[in-house]
């Protein structure tokens, strides 16, 4: 009678949401024991097994979409890889997911790290409601709410990731009511940015550099009083897909456009049929498909606006973002794990461990 229950509740995405959250939350607490360590590989591997070992108790058909390992080989979670109890009866979901976005600044100490996961499950007529883009980076702008609104309530498309940097900007802060000068603008530390970076701070406005963690940058945006007012540069294909999923949820947009490193790329993605695109502006709705979006993160070290874990003789301490696209809710959730009763599922020891406590943390 209970199992009934919940086949046929109506919106199934209530029960099992938090089941994501505790998927991101097992990674950020397992991850945590090799901050600073310098060994990214081995982070990636442990945020892996935690994710997995949390999907192993879910009665879920989850079929992961966007993996890693395309750009930098990391020992993660793979395209094609299938997670969760897959019974008959249960909800089917692509799965694109992260286990650590920002693997460098977890092996050097830093912050803006966490874990990401994006869950869709496709509507009817869609085959795949999370767009696998198969190339290393992409071009990117992505911007909220009141800046999609302004340029919809124009009746005019003059707002195009390929216009000059000098043509967005200045759109941009009339949407938000700002002077140019006010305009915080985010862009990722690379010497491909060079350029770009100069023609922003030519034209005045605030510059924010960071080093790793695009997914957070691009999602900065929409949040309701997120530091940076937009995200542009060049970064990762599949977190750009992440972000797409947490921007559909907020209400805001991303453009991408496809960015080959060079010209073999070029060739292999013509060669997968990708020709007649890689002039094409993709936007979120292309990148993600339907309403039945679920977006989770929990953050390792500090996100704006989201700390990362503390430790104190009691409790670890984990603090996530969740959101739906249904709804458009954002829930900012504060976890503290008894240390005396908190386990963590691994997918490699088939049952439940114990959360390390680094020996060098101080407590709270």
């Amino acid at each position: 009678m209970e199992s009934n229950q919940v086949e046929n509740y109506p919106d199934i995405e209530r029960i099992i949401q938090f089941d994501f959250v505790r998927a991101t939350e097992g990674a950020a607490l397992t991850v945590y024991r090799w901050l600073g360590r310098g060994d990214k590989e081995k982070a990636d591997a442990a945020a892996s097994d935690a994710i997995r070992g949390m999907f192993d108790l879910m009665d879920i058909r989850g079929e992961v979409v966007i993996g890693e390992g395309l750009k930098d080989k990391a020992p993660g979670i793979f395209k094609g890889e299938k997670l969760g109890k897959w019974s008959p009866q249960a909800p089917l979901y692509d799965i694109a997911v992260d286990p650590i976005d920002g693997t460098t600044n977890v092996s050097k100490g830093t912050g803006s790290s966490l874990s990401v996961i994006a869950a869709a499950s496709p509507e009817p007529g869609v085959e795949c409601a999370l767009l696998d883009i198969p190339c290393f980076y992409v071009m990117k702008l992505a911007y909220g709410p009141q800046v999609k609104n302004y340029i919809r309530s124009l009746g005019v498309d003059c707002l195009k990731l390929t216009s000059p940097v000098d043509e967005l900007l200045p759109i941009i802060a009339r949407g938000l009511r700002k002077r140019l000068t006010d305009l915080v603008v985010c862009v990722l530390d690379r010497p491909r940015h060079e350029r770009l970076i100069k023609e922003i701070r030519s034209m005045g406005c605030a510059l924010r550099l960071i080093s790793d963690g695009d997914v957070t940058a691009a999602m900065l945006p929409s949040i309701p009083g997120g530091s940076i007012d937009v995200y542009i540069g060049i970064g990762g294909a599949p977190e750009a897909v992440l972000a797409a999923a947490a921007i559909k949820c907020l209400g805001g947009e991303i453009q991408i456009m496809i960015w080959p490193k060079d010209e073999q790329e070029k060739q292999y993605l013509i060669e997968q049929g990708w020709g007649d695109r890689l002039d094409q502006i993709f936007y979120t709705d292309d990148l993600a498909k339907g309403g039945n979006i679920i977006f989770c993160a929990t953050a390792i070290t500090d996100c704006p606006g989201i700390p990362g874990v503390r430790f104190t003789d009691k409790y670890a301490i984990t603090n996530s973002l969740l959101m739906r696209a249904k709804n458009r809710t954002i829930r900012k959730i504060e976890t503290y794990h008894n240390l005396n009763y908190k386990t963590i599922r691994l997918h490699s020891e088939k049952g439940e461990k114990w959360v390390s406590v680094p020996k060098s943390e101080v407590f709270l």
